[in-house]
């Protein structure tokens, strides 16, 4: 080789170590040389979707004010799409129920779950057309069911069928995203439609549904802030994940004490009509809790049952998908 395709290769391989060294995975531009965090210098990536509510949540309680770093929102129809777009690193943290951490855990995602609050159960719902003959669990045998996959009312839908005798098999599932499986239950398309709050009042108050069976005595109620791997390896990202985490357990507790501005704001921000909001907000309250051995052993269940139904491509371990280095934020349960 000649000196000049020598010093060419040189000069390219130097390129090469300078743009890796200086990539963003492996610099925190965040962390000053004393060690502390500039938060003016992180943008927390957050996904939202209108069962969670997390920027009317924040808005309705004041807590969007004086945040000493920047947000980037992305909108989600549920919880699946999120977490995929968090395992790849587009988004970094976002509310979801207790079934998409089971199914991107066993897609192998990069993810954790860092905070858990309950929701209640009564918002969970399998809804029926008004004048469906359908009046027990027993009678959704052989029917049309819409559902979301990998989706809380997914799991839902499974304890229902699994304590009426039936399996999974025993019906047609309907894979519909919530907009979709609502023009569904309208025009007769399925018989049924597995679904969660916002959603479930929305049916009832629009299609004037009627809720065949609810989560109570099927579901734990736990709903859950899960946040990608590459966030938390990040220190200032991580930093302000706390920072969020600590508001969004503020926020709870104001809406809990005001459901009606909470309404308003969370109509306003959702597009949803005030009744069906109001509805769906005061039907129970939030109930943050920390991660604890109670909540991954319900969580476990969640995945168990996935994989009894061979639904996720292989078992979960969840201890491998918990952090709890947010839990002292949290009071216990």
């Amino acid at each position: 080789m000649t000196s000049r395709r020598l010093l060419a290769a040189a000069l390219a391989l130097t390129a090469a170590l300078v743009t890796a060294c200086g990539s963003g995975d492996s610099v925190d531009e965040s962390v000053r040389a004393d060690g502390t965090v500039d938060l003016s210098k992180v943008t927390l990536r957050i996904g939202d979707q209108k069962g969670t509510g997390t920027q009317a949540l924040l808005e309705a309680a004041g807590e969007l004010k004086d945040i000493p770093y920047r947000i980037e929102w992305s909108q989600y129809t549920s919880g699946p799409p999120m977490l995929e777009a968090i395992n790849a690193g587009a988004v970094d943290i976002g509310g979801v129920g207790n079934a998409p951490p089971v199914f991107a855990a066993a897609a192998g995602s990069k993810i954790k779950i860092v905070s858990a609050y309950r929701v209640g159960t009564s918002g969970q719902a399998i809804v029926v057309p008004p004048n469906s003959t359908l009046r027990a669990p027993e009678d959704l045998r052989g029917k049309k069911i819409a559902v979301a996959k990998g989706s809380s009312a997914h799991h839902h839908l499974l304890t229902v069928l699994d304590k009426a005798g039936l399996s999974f098999d025993d019906i047609e599932p309907q894979y519909l995203q919530p907009a979709d499986a609502l023009a569904a239950l309208t025009t007769g398309r399925v018989d049924a439609w597995a679904i969660w709050d916002p959603y479930t009042a929305q049916a009832q108050q629009q299609a004037q549904a009627r809720i065949l069976v609810d989560g109570k005595g099927y579901v734990e109620g736990d709903a859950f802030y899960v946040a990608g791997d590459k966030a938390l390896g990040k220190t200032g990202t991580a930093t302000a994940l706390r920072d969020l985490l600590d508001r969004i357990k503020r926020a709870h507790t104001w809406v809990n004490a005001n459901p009606e501005p909470w309404s308003r704001t969370f109509a306003q921000l959702t597009g949803l009509p005030y009744e069906v909001a109001h509805q769906s907000v005061t039907r129970e309250p939030y109930r943050d809790h920390p991660i604890d051995d109670a909540t991954i052993a319900a969580e476990q269940r969640v995945a168990d049952i996935f994989a009894d139904a061979d639904l996720v491509p292989e078992r979960v371990t969840i201890t491998d998908f918990i952090d709890t280095r947010f839990n002292d934020l949290y009071p216990p349960a």
